[in-house]
């Protein structure tokens, strides 16, 4: 989407939705009491109003969940907009009991505000849409790009722009490198084009450089794509660093602002983790003491984000002497690969059964999130040894900060029998992360902690 097209449905659409919010909050008070004349407190209304337009502006410019509306369908829309609402309220009730505005709020105002906005908001967005797509139709708003490309690789380019190109774009040609003769410069200056796309990686640097000063004299964008055909290219982009232009690759690619609250969630869920550790360890500790010798706490050292090592700690669940024990016991791994796992493992202490049974031997991992070395949600954690084997592939798994929890131990952990699933579940948690992922799996293990599914 071209930039003055992003400003209009980015900007456009939050003062669509500031409006739809401020309505909706004032209908669901007048349904709630008739008039405005016997609300109450009327501060505390106005100012849980005006809380609900803060949270979605930050919800729109942070996260921003209105990215590719125009491509979205009525059912994706729908879900968009009741997820939206559904953090607005849940973070609105925040001051509205710390503030103890509650007291003189009229929690039915809340759910009747919940339900208009829902409606509302989806019928404005569908509104929206449709007239945008009016907007896009007209010759004077559409950015008409001319394609230019190697003949063996003409139709698939084409058929990938078509893909990904909003409707702002209309490609008026697609031709080959072989076509771009003398006649053809002539032809282009009587061309009504606005942009230009090459895809050329095996054409001549020399007839590159002309064709793009050709098109840079006359005052039109000229964009090069310097991608190779058999690479997948679908996550690079380009920028600086240092004083160099640079294409930069890799397969884990977000946005600073998502991992700033990525990060945020971490010091928030690992402050109200410590507290509960710290209440936990007198009794954890006493239980551990008398149960068998050894230390309270157990720290071993795990690879982290890219290789960095750092120390895990947990309260200790086996005898001291389990580091030297396994090597006798790994005829016995249940788990093809390089970890090592099995039933009824002889080196884990009864009271280490049920710290294991029910994720408490993981508490003291909040202090490892609150440092840093880990987050509440990503990949397991290796250990040294088993990091010592990796290859490129299995290396990609620790291209994330390591998680407490993850996609692996939410889907039934005691069930995977092959670590190259434990790969693969990593793997496709960096793929496909969202901040949404992470709530869905802070969500389920909670489910799978308090049931004691998958765990061993």
């Amino acid at each position: 989407m071209n930039s003055k097209n992003k400003v209009i449905i980015t900007y456009g659409l939050w003062m669509l939705d500031i409006i739809t919010v401020v309505l909706s909050f004032i209908l669901a008070t007048y349904i709630r009491f008739g008039n405005f004349r016997d609300m109450g407190d009327k501060q505390s209304h106005f100012m849980v109003c005006l809380v609900c337009v803060f949270i979605a502006t930050i919800y729109a410019f942070m996260i921003p969940w209105n990215n590719g509306i125009m491509k979205r369908s009525p059912a994706r829309e729908l879900y968009e907009i009741i997820k939206m609402n559904t953090v607005v309220i849940m973070v609105v009730m925040i001051p509205l009991f710390f503030f103890q505005w509650a007291k003189d709020f009229s929690r039915l105002v809340m759910g009747y505000f919940a339900v208009i906005d829902v409606v509302l908001m989806f019928i404005l967005h569908l509104i929206f849409k449709k007239a945008m797509k009016v907007y896009y139709k007209s010759e004077l708003v559409k950015t008409k790009v001319l394609v230019i490309t190697q003949k063996e690789l003409s139709e698939g380019t084409s058929e990938r722009l078509k893909k990904h190109l909003d409707l702002s774009y209309q490609i008026i040609d697609t031709l080959s490198t072989d076509d771009i003769d003398d006649d053809f410069y002539e032809k282009m200056t009587q061309q009504a084009v606005d942009e230009v796309f090459i895809y050329a990686p095996d054409w001549p640097t020399g007839k590159v450089n002309k064709l793009m000063k050709f098109f840079y004299d006359m005052g039109v964008r000229c964009d090069f794509c310097i991608e190779m055909p058999e690479m997948d290219w679908g996550r690079s982009s380009v920028g600086r660093f240092g004083d160099y232009s640079v294409l930069t690759f890799t397969h884990f690619q977000s946005s600073y602002k998502r991992l700033l609250i990525k990060r945020a969630m971490d010091i928030v869920g690992s402050i109200i983790g410590c507290i509960i550790t710290i209440i936990f360890t007198p009794f954890v500790a006493l239980a551990i003491k008398l149960d068998s010798k050894g230390p309270v706490f157990f720290s071993q050292m795990r690879i982290g984000r890219n290789g960095r090592r750092f120390k895990i700690y947990k309260f200790r669940s086996m005898y001291i002497d389990a580091e030297e024990r396994k090597k006798e016991l790994e005829s016995q791994n249940e788990v093809e690969g390089l970890m090592f796992k099995m039933k009824d493992d002889p080196r884990i202490t009864r009271v280490g059964k049920f710290l294991r049974k029910t994720s408490i031997d993981e508490l003291p991992q909040f202090f490892n999130i609150i440092k840093g070395d880990m987050s509440l949600v990503g990949t397991r954690p290796p250990t040294e040894d088993e990091f010592e084997k990796y290859d490129g592939y299995y290396r990609r798994r620790i291209s994330m900060t390591p998680g407490l929890t993850g996609l692996w131990q939410v889907s039934g952990r005691s069930d995977v029998d092959n670590f190259d699933d434990v790969v693969k579940y990593d793997l496709e948690y960096i793929d496909h992360w969202s901040l949404t992922l992470d709530m869905k799996i802070l969500l389920k293990t909670i489910a799978v902690v308090f049931t004691g599914r998958g765990s061993k």
